[in-house]
C-alpha cells in the first residue's frame, strides 16, 4: 500500500492542512506495525543513553495534545502539565499496547481538529508556552506533524537496537 499522502486528498480536512494529516496518519501506521509484538518488560531501558520506548510512546502523545491546545490559543491544563512531568518516567505498570492505543486516540482527535480549522485563521499568532514564545495556528500545526516524524524516527531506532539486543 502507498505512504498515506500518496493515497489522495483526505475528505473535510482544509487543502493547506493536507500534509499535516497526512504525516499524522503515517505515523500512526508506522508506530503500530513497529509496536505489534513489543515486549512490555523492554519498555523503559535506555540502550546506550537513548531514551526509552516508553518515553517516546508518552511523548508523542503528549506534546501533540499540548501543540494543539495551543493551536487553539488554550493554556495547558493541570492535567496536560501532568502528564509532561511524567513522560518518560518507568512505571512498570505502563503497557506498551496502551500507549500505542492512547496515541492513536491523540491522532483521532489531531485530525477532528485539522478538519474544523478555518484556513483564515493559518496565519494568526499562538503564544507558546509559559513564556508565549511567537508562532502561529499554521507554525503549530506542522511543527505537530514534523516533531511526530522526528520521534517515530528516534522510537524506530531504539526499538530496532533492543531487538537486536534480544536477538545476540
Amino acid at each position: 500500500m502507498p505512504e498515506v499522502w500518496l493515497r489522495g486528498a483526505l475528505p473535510h480536512v482544509p487543502a493547506l492542512l493536507q500534509p499535516v494529516a497526512h504525516a499524522l496518519l503515517q505515523a500512526r501506521e508506522e508506530l503500530n506495525e513497529l509496536m505489534a509484538d513489543f515486549p512490555d518488560e523492554s519498555l523503559w531501558e535506555r540502550p546506550a543513553g537513548l531514551a526509552s520506548v516508553g518515553f517516546h510512546l508518552q511523548h508523542l502523545t503528549g506534546v501533540l495534545d499540548r501543540l494543539l491546545t495551543y493551536a487553539r490559543a488554550e493554556g495547558l491544563t493541570p492535567d496536560q502539565l501532568a502528564y509532561l512531568a511524567a513522560e518518560g518516567k518507568p512505571d512498570v505498570s505502563i503497557r506498551a499496547g496502551g500507549l500505542v492505543e492512547a496515541f492513536s486516540a491523540q491522532v483521532d482527535r489531531a485530525l477532528v481538529q485539522l478538519r474544523t480549522t478555518d484556513e483564515a485563521t493559518l496565519t494568526e499568532f499562538r503564544g507558546v508556552g509559559r513564556a508565549g514564545l511567537p508562532s502561529t495556528v499554521l507554525g503549530l500545526l506542522v511543527h505537530s506533524a514534523e516533531h511526530t516524524m522526528r520521534h517515530l524516527g528516534q522510537l524506530l531506532v531504539t526499538v530496532r537496537v533492543l531487538a537486536e539486543r534480544k536477538a545476540a
